[in-house]
This record gives C-alpha cells, sequence and structure tokens, in this order.
C-alpha cells in the first residue's frame, strides 16, 4: 500500500512539475533540448560513415601452456615439485606452437591519397594491419608513423582507382564547449559502422595516460574498439580521436576521452612530414604553484609553472630563465597551470624564437627563448634522481621551522653523500610531525635558496626568515636540492 501511494505521489509530482513548466516556460526549455544537437542526424552519419573504418590487426605471440604451476600452501614440501614438474613442462617438447593473436579498433581517412589515423595501442606489435570499410572491402595498411606519448598512429592504405577514398576533415577543438553536441563513429565490439551521440562533458581532463593530456571528456556511449575513431562536432568535422573510457565493466557508463584534434593534428602532420614526432624542449623541470607558494611569493592567486631546475645549456638557461621563476605564458598564451607549460612548449616549432613571461621576485619579466629540440637525452637530463636514505648526524646548532640545519663542510657532503655542485645549507634533522617532514624535506638535503635569495649559512636562513615575517609575509619559500643536486621548491609556513 505504502509502496502504491509513493508511486502514486511520483506520478502525480511529475505530472505537476511538466504542467506548471510547459505552462509556464515553453520557449525558455525548447532551446535548452534542441542544443544538444538536430532532431536527426541520420544525413550528417550517412555523409561520413564511408570514411570512417574498422582496424583489425593480427600478431604472432609465443606459444606457452595454459596451465599455471599450482601453487601448495607456504612451506609446503610439494612446492618444490611443482615448480620443477611445470618448469620442465614449459621448457619441453609439449609447448604450444606460435599463434596469431587478433584486435579491433577504428580510424578514419584525413587524405584521399590512402592516408589513415588511429590510437597507436590498435596497432602496436602488428604484424599486418587492414583496414575495413563500411561497404565491405578491405585494404592493407602500412605503417607511417606512431607517437606513444599521445597515442596516435599514421597508416597508409592504397586505394583503388574504381573506389576512390572520401577525406575528413579536422575541427578546431578549442572552440568546442562543455554542453556541446558530439557524435562517434566506430567499431564497438566488433559491431562496426556504429553511431552515437551525446555531448562534450568536460574539457582539459588528466587521466595521468602520458605527459601532454588534455583530453575532451564526453558521455557519448564509446566502448572498446572506438578506439582511434572520430568524434564529430555538429558540422561534421572531427574535433578528437577516442581514445581512452574509464569502466569497471568495460562497457560504456558515459566517461570516454578523446585526444583534441588541435593536439592530433600537429602529431599528424609531423609524422607524414618527418615519420616521427619532432617536439619543441625548454630545459626546465616545472612544478605546480599552489595557494601556499603563490603566498610565499607574493604573486597573487596561484597560477603559471614554477620552474625548479633548468638544464645547463639548455634553452631556458641560455634565455636567462631561473629556478624560482613562474612561467605564466609562452608565445602568447596564457599558462594557467603546471601542465599547460609542457604541451605549450612540446606544439612550437623548432628554432622559433617566442616571448616568455615570468614572475621574477614579484615582477613580470619577458624573456625570449629559442626553442630546442627535445631528445631522448634531453627528456633523462630532466627525469627526478632518487638519493639512498641516510642517518641522521650529530644534532646542529641551528633550528628553525621544524629543521636543524648546519653549514655544509667538507665532513658533512662526504657523509650525505652530496654532489660538488650543491651549495648552501645542510638539513641535519627534521622534527616529527613538522610540515617540513610531512612536505619530504629528508636529513641530508640541502636549502639552496630562502624566497629566492641564496643562503649558505644557518644565519642566513635566519635573518632571511626574519626579514619575511616583517613583511607580514605567512610562509617561505625553500628552494631544496636533494644529494644529486634535483631541485624543488617547499613552502613552509612561518608560524611553525
Amino acid at each position: 500500500m505504502a509502496a502504491a501511494r509513493l508511486k502514486s505521489y511520483r506520478l502525480c509530482l511529475a505530472a505537476t512539475l511538466g504542467a506548471f513548466l510547459t505552462a509556464t516556460a515553453p520557449a525558455m526549455i525548447a532551446p535548452a533540448w534542441s542544443a544538444q544537437g538536430p532532431d536527426s542526424i541520420a544525413d550528417l552519419a550517412e555523409g561520413l560513415v564511408d570514411s570512417v573504418v574498422n582496424i583489425s590487426t593480427s600478431q604472432t605471440v609465443e606459444g606457452a601452456r595454459g596451465i599455471p604451476a599450482p601453487q601448495a600452501p607456504e612451506g609446503s614440501p610439494f612446492q618444490e615439485f611443482f615448480d620443477e614438474f611445470f618448469n620442465k613442462q614449459k621448457d619441453g617438447d609439449t609447448n604450444a606452437p606460435p599463434r596469431k593473436v587478433q584486435s579491433l579498433g577504428s580510424g578514419f581517412v584525413i587524405d584521399a591519397s590512402g592516408i589513415i589515423i588511429t590510437n597507436n595501442h590498435v596497432i602496436e606489435g602488428a604484424d599486418e594491419i587492414i583496414a575495413n570499410f563500411s561497404d565491405g572491402s578491405k585494404l592493407t595498411a602500412t605503417l607511417v608513423g606512431r607517437d606513444e606519448k599521445t597515442d596516435i598512429a599514421v597508416l597508409q592504405v592504397k586505394p583503388t582507382a574504381a573506389k576512390p577514398l572520401k577525406a575528413l576533415k579536422f575541427g578546431d577543438s578549442e572552440k568546442m564547449r562543455v554542453g556541446d553536441f558530439v557524435m562517434a563513429i566506430g567499431n564497438p565490439f566488433g559491431l562496426g559502422g556504429t553511431v552515437t551521440t551525446g555531448i562534450v562533458s568536460a574539457r582539459n581532463r588528466d587521466i595521468n595516460s602520458g605527459p601532454y593530456d588534455n583530453f575532451i571528456q564526453t558521455d557519448a556511449a564509446i566502448n572498446r574498439g572506438n578506439s582511434g575513431g572520430p568524434l564529430f562536432n555538429q558540422l561534421g568535422e572531427i574535433i578528437g580521436i577516442n581514445t581512452a573510457i574509464i569502466s569497471p565493466s568495460g562497457g560504456s557508463i558515459g566517461i570516454g576521452f578523446a585526444i583534441p584534434s588541435d593536439a592530433a593534428v600537429h602529431v599528424v602532420d609531423q609524422i607524414r612530414q618527418y615519420g616521427e614526432t619532432r617536439r619543441g624542449w625548454l630545459g626546465v623541470r616545472i612544478q605546480q604553484v599552489t595557494d601556499e607558494i603563490a603566498e610565499s611569493l607574493g604573486m597573487g592567486a596561484a597560477r603559471g609553472a614554477l620552474v625548479a631546475g633548468v638544464t645547463e645549456k639548455g634553452p631556458a638557461a641560455e634565455a636567462g630563465i631561473e629556478p624560482g621563476d613562474v612561467v605564466i605564458s609562452f608565445d602568447g598564451k596564457p599558462i594557467r597551470e603546471m601542465r599547460d607549460l609542457p604541451r605549450q612548449v612540446a606544439d612550437s616549432d623548432i628554432d622559433k624564437v617566442v616571448d616568455v613571461v615570468v614572475i621574477r621576485k614579484g615582477k613580470e619579466t619577458t624573456l625570449k627563448v629559442k626553442v630546442g629540440r627535445l631528445t631522448e637525452a634531453a627528456e633523462k637530463s630532466e627525469e627526478k634522481q632518487s638519493s639512498a636514505p641516510v642517518e641522521p648526524p650529530k644534532p646542529a646548532v641551528t633550528e628553525l621551522l621544524g629543521l636543524t640545519f648546519s653549514e655544509l663542510t667538507p665532513e658533512l657532503r662526504k657523509q650525505f653523500s652530496i654532489a660538488p655542485e650543491v651549495k648552501g645549507v645542510v638539513v641535519t634533522a627534521v622534527s616529527a610531525g613538522s610540515s617540513a617532514g610531512e612536505k619530504g624535506i629528508a636529513i641530508g638535503e640541502v636549502i639552496v635558496e630562502v624566497s629566492q635569495e641564496p643562503v649558505s649559512l644557518p644565519a642566513d636562513i635566519a635573518t632571511r626568515i626574519d626579514a619575511l615575517k616583517k613583511d607580514g609575509r605567512r610562509s617561505a619559500l625553500f628552494l631544496i636540492a636533494n644529494t644529486a643536486g634535483e631541485l624543488r621548491f617547499v613552502p613552509l609556513k612561518l608560524d611553525e
């Protein structure tokens, strides 16, 4: 009875609400729904589906027995017997022969000469790549080039005179707004030629899949097999390449991600021209500007990318960029957060001279930087190096903000294996439960600067902190070097 009354109440409420909306604001409701797309997309889809292909690949993998060695209870004498027996089986003549593994994905034609775009993970490791068209025809594809960092691959097929290919056009993904209509065409679960629609759910998503993440999020149904397929705007232009989904089941739950066309076009053009990507390089290590760091630098709202280190003889060093600078603009484009800078730099032309605007000691400064080329050696030079844990030395005499520190003597340098080029004041103890400890400052690390002023003696740190307190600052920005010389910035509150 209660359930019946609840159902009746819900129906009455829906009817009443519907009547109210219809009576009071019909003109306001109609535009909201119509903005999601046209009444029918049949004509639009019909003109595009022939240029979307199903990518089927095969690769040869080594044969192996499908029966794993059983696990006996811990300490059982049978475990050694099981391991020996199954290892012999694995190494013997009973191994299965090499076999072919098939996989499916999607792709699309961008040049009538036979250029097809897909995801790198769709074709990675493939011995054979086949492009299957909507009319049932098939063409063997060869790999022109691929980019693992953005998960893009460029393929080449040879079209026949009897069946010329129709190329799709890239649109401007920067013009897409949250709520705009989008349409996906692809090969979900091998079904082929499937059309789904939705909207742009979010922009600039970072899903930790690579250093240049900037995905469009959509609720258009994207499933396994849609990878590499196009995401269209309402004009039939490609504004994204469908790449990833979040799903506990493997099926669409309305959270899909596409590489923006603006990022894809640059990668595709380079692969077509050079067979590889040639990215710009600045030669800096950066970190996020937090509210604490922004306050300690006196720069107002947190924004930009904080330079934690500069590669020797790199483009940034040649231009005069220094650790502690906050990059807020690159080549005329604002850097709103840290991850904006790597993308902007990577997309820049090699040897192009660009304006880089930095905040240095509270003032904006514009520097001219000649963009270098990112190489494997340059990448490795910017990777973080971990230092081994060290035992604390005897207590030192100066203690502030939960840190005990000492002048960096030759004995301490040797004790902590601190690189010769590192200069500053060495941390000899960290108070348990202190903010410094919680933020990862470790014994043996070196304080290089305090709020962008170099320090070489414990007294320098005390003097700098006193001056900051008199200026009304609530936190100080410490530049910390690990034993290998790797730099990072750590803000510490002055009231500890």
